[in-house]
This record gives C-alpha cells, sequence and structure tokens, in this order.
C-alpha cells in the first residue's frame, strides 16, 4: 500500500530521530490538513515535538523534500511524456503586529513574507507526480520603496543571476536534470509569459538533451532576424485550426486591479480561437556583460476571433521546439501548455487546503521547512483528486488501507437495510468520490461532474477520524462489541 509517509522515508538530517520525527509528522498533518498543528496532533508531546522539528537547525527544505523528489522520479521513469512546469507564489505572512522575523516584503510595504517557485511534473493526463525542485526567497525591505522607474532602470543594469529572474534559468536547469536521470521519458519544460527571458529561451534551444522540449508562452515583443515582432509574423501566417475553449468566470482578487486585462474581472464564455502558426529566427537582445545568439523557434498563435466589448480577448503566443507540422502535433502544443494551469491548483490546495499562510512561526526559516512539508501533502491531495480519474478501476486499497475504506464505507452506506461490507475494497473511483462526498461533493453522473481538491481535502479528516474509529472500536478492534 501507498501511503503519504513514504514520500519523506529515508530524509537525511544526520540524525535519525529527526528522521523519524518526520515521517510522524507527515502522516499527522496530512490526517488534517486545514487544522492548527496543536489540532492535528494526538497530543502536547506530539505538537511540541513538531514545532521543536521546524526550528532544528539540520532541517532545511531540501531536505525535507529530498524523498520526495526520489519518490517522484520513480513516477515519472513509468511515463513516456511529463509536463515540467514552473511558477510563483506568494506566501503572506503578515501579522497584525509583530511580523515574522527575516521576512520581506511582498507586494506592497506592509505585506510580509517570502516567495516559493516549485517545479512540479505532470503526466499528460495532468495527474501530478510530484515536486522536483523548489526555490524560495526574500525580498529586501527597501526595494518596496523605491519606484517602480528607478527599479527597472537599476535592474536594466544587472546580470540576470543577480535578479529575481533567475530562478526560471534555474528551473529549466532542474527541468534538465530529470531529463537527464529520466533519459526514456520525454520531458517538456512548460512556463507562463513571466519566464519569457532570452537567456532561458536561449537555455532550452542549446540542450542537447534528445528528450528534453518546452512550451513556453510568450510575454516580450521580440524582433526576428528580418526586422519583424514575432507576433506579427504568426499573425501574417495562415489559420491552420480553430478550437473552442471554455472560459471560467473571475473576479480579480484586489478591486484596484478590476479593469487590468488579465489581472480583471472575468465572465465565463466559450471562446473560438484561431491557431496559426510560423517558424522564427530570433534577433538577440544586447547585454553588457554577455553575447547571446540568435535562435531558431516554432510559434502557435492561439487568438480569440471575437468578445465581447471590454473584454481583452484571448491570446496565447506559445513558443516551443516541438514539431507543428500537422493539426494534431500543433494541438498537442497546446494541450501541453494547458497542462501548466494544474500547478495554480497546486497554489491554491496549499495555501486553502494546508493553509500554510496561517501558521504560526516566528521566524521565517520554520516557516519555509513547514512549507516544504505541506508542499508534500497538497501534492498528495491534488494526486488523489486526478489519480480517481485516471486510474478508475483501481483497487482503493494500492492508495487506502483497510481501516479507511471500511470506516468510510460503511459511514455512507450504513442506513441501507442490505448494508454489508463488501468482500473486495471499491475502486479507486468510488473510493475518492465517497471520501469527496464526506467534504460536501455531490456526485452527479448525468453532468460527468468529477471531485475538485476543495472537497478531497475536507473529506480527507473525515476519513482520518473513521480510520481511527475503525480501528478503536470497529469490527476488528478489540474495543468492539455487537451491543
Amino acid at each position: 500500500m501507498e501511503t503519504i509517509e513514504d514520500e519523506v522515508v529515508g530524509a537525511a538530517f544526520g540524525d535519525q530521530r529527526l528522521s523519524k520525527r518526520l515521517v510522524r509528522l507527515c502522516g499527522m498533518l496530512a490526517g488534517k490538513p486545514t487544522e492548527s498543528i496543536p489540532a492535528a496532533a494526538d497530543s502536547r508531546a506530539d505538537w511540541e515535538a513538531a514545532y521543536r522539528f521546524f526550528d532544528n537547525e539540520k532541517v532545511t527544505p531540501e531536505r525535507i523534500l529530498k524523498p520526495h523528489r526520489e519518490a517522484s522520479l520513480q513516477r515519472i521513469r513509468q511515463c513516456e511524456t511529463v509536463v515540467l512546469a514552473q511558477d510563483t507564489t506568494e506566501i503572506n505572512l503578515t501579522r497584525p503586529s509583530q511580523q515574522v522575523r527575516d521576512a520581506g516584503t511582498l507586494g506592497s510595504p506592509t505585506q510580509f513574507g517570502t516567495f516559493y517557485h516549485p517545479l512540479m511534473a505532470f503526466s499528460e493526463q495532468s495527474l501530478a507526480l510530484g515536486m522536483v525542485w523548489q526555490k524560495n526567497w526574500t525580498r529586501e525591505p527597501s526595494d518596496a520603496k523605491l519606484s517602480k522607474a528607478y527599479k527597472a532602470k537599476r535592474r536594466s543594469k544587472l546580470p540576470i543571476e543577480e535578479k529575481e529572474s533567475i530562478r526560471w534559468v534555474e528551473g529549466i536547469a532542474a527541468s534538465m536534470d530529470v531529463a537527464r536521470v529520466c533519459p526514456d521519458t520525454q520531458c517538456i519544460a512548460v512556463a507562463d509569459s513571466e519566464s519569457d527571458i532570452y537567456e532561458v529561451l536561449q537555455q532550452c534551444v542549446l540542450s542537447r538533451l534528445p528528450n528534453f522540449h518546452f512550451v513556453i508562452r510568450a510575454g516580450q515583443r521580440r524582433k526576428t532576424e528580418q526586422e519583424m515582432d514575432w507576433l506579427e509574423v504568426a499573425r501574417k501566417a495562415p489559420c491552420v485550426d480553430e478550437m473552442e475553449v471554455k472560459v471560467s468566470r473571475r473576479r480579480a482578487r484586489f478591486r484596484s486591479k478590476a479593469k487590468s486585462g488579465r489581472q480583471g474581472d472575468l465572465d465565463a464564455r466559450t471562446a473560438t480561437l484561431k491557431i496559426r502558426v510560423a517558424r522564427v529566427s530570433l534577433k538577440p537582445p544586447s547585454r553588457g556583460d554577455r553575447r547571446l545568439f540568435p535562435i531558431e523557434l516554432h510559434l502557435v498563435l492561439c487568438e480569440e476571433v471575437t468578445s465581447a466589448e471590454g473584454v481583452e480577448p484571448i491570446r496565447w503566443l506559445l513558443v516551443t521546439q516541438l514539431p507543428i507540422d500537422s493539426p494534431e502535433e500543433i494541438r498537442r502544443v497546446i494541450e501541453l501548455y494547458c497542462i501548466r494551469w494544474q500547478i495554480e491548483i497546486f497554489f491554491r490546495t496549499l495555501k486553502s487546503g494546508c493553509r500554510v499562510e496561517v501558521r504560526r512561526f516566528e521566524q521565517i526559516d520554520r516557516s519555509m521547512n513547514s512549507v516544504a512539508l505541506y508542499s508534500v501533502i497538497a501534492w498528495r491531495i491534488l494526486y488523489l483528486t486526478q489519480l480517481g480519474r485516471t486510474c478508475p478501476e483501481m483497487d482503493c486499497n494500492v492508495i487506502f488501507d483497510d481501516s479507511e475504506w471500511k470506516g468510510v464505507y460503511t459511514v455512507i452506506h450504513h442506513k441501507r437495510a442490505d448494508f454489508r461490507l463488501p468482500e473486495r475494497p471499491p475502486t479507486l473511483s468510488e473510493m475518492i468520490k465517497m471520501i469527496a462526498s464526506l467534504g460536501g461533493y455531490i456526485d452527479r453522473p448525468s453532468k460527468g461532474s468529477n471531485p475538485g481538491p476543495k472537497s478531497i481535502w475536507i473529506g480527507l479528516q473525515q476519513a482520518h477520524s473513521l480510520s481511527t474509529g475503525w480501528l478503536a472500536f470497529g469490527p476488528e478492534s478489540k474495543n468492539f462489541s455487537p451491543d
């Protein structure tokens, strides 16, 4: 049986007591991901030990995550193709009075926390395979007081190694490392428009790894060798396909940005996109500290035909070296990019499901140790959510032990007059939906609905309690009494 504790077994801290504590801590917190650490613990001794663990100088995010990375690589090796998606999110640790020690500023001088940048692997079916690399950093408080114009001028003079954007270069390097150790798996590095940096594109193109490829969304205006903007080159190409996409309703996180394009309000709609492709040779920008080279790329432009008044049309300009010779190959490039959105669901699960931003730690290093462990728990929730769809007929006891499925099954079905436990465990799809129903999910087979991460993380807490009760008082326990 595969358990979440297996993801952290073997962590090397130079102290076996810490390694054993991590395994116990992982199981304890995974059972109640939304609860505070004292509420999730079985005793005062357990929650005090948890805080001591996160505060130990031998404990680091890299050491916590190393066994999980190795387990993730094993899952990657079992796939023909994986998407390696990287993105950045803010971990907002702002407190009403005393701030977390060593926390940096975020979007404003009154917000404090850290930036978190993971690299996650997904199968082509969007199954989360695990996190293979991560980086976190804090921003100096003085930076938030500087004007945008001054910061832009200062950044233009800095080498990329001294900028926060170096994370994208490092993420590509980490993706290439995965490709090296998983030579039989096609590894596709995928990133949003913030990663459209010439050094990143050049690094991807110059890779000599036969199983490494990339799909990056363009975010800059770039000149081709013919002195034309690459967007205009793509727009002049003939339309090779059309596709419809459903755009979800969205509300701006900050009301001041409600009318600012990609960050503003958005109503649900179905958009029709025209698809064009082109091959270009990019003209390198000038850098004072290094020489860059022209690179040849494939472009896939997806542009909305018409949109409602006041609604910014959808436009994705995707950059790749994957083949684009047929409609099937072009659509595959688009589908690979769309898998990137799963990392946004991971961030939501980490913040809302595991509530990493409200954990009470006095020092930033302790907070990031906590984030590392909860990242494994958030991955597990996302993994279970998708696994029930990807492998619906798998026996659930591959993932859940007997006390878990029997406790949940009994609570869901016990009101039936003919109730009895089945001789064989339910399928994974059935078990996931039962757990999700404990979290508020309503199964609507006619609509083809599937549970989401929120109902899973709530349901897992209920399942954990039911499992504990089954072990203590169920038919197979020594305390069981049929009366």
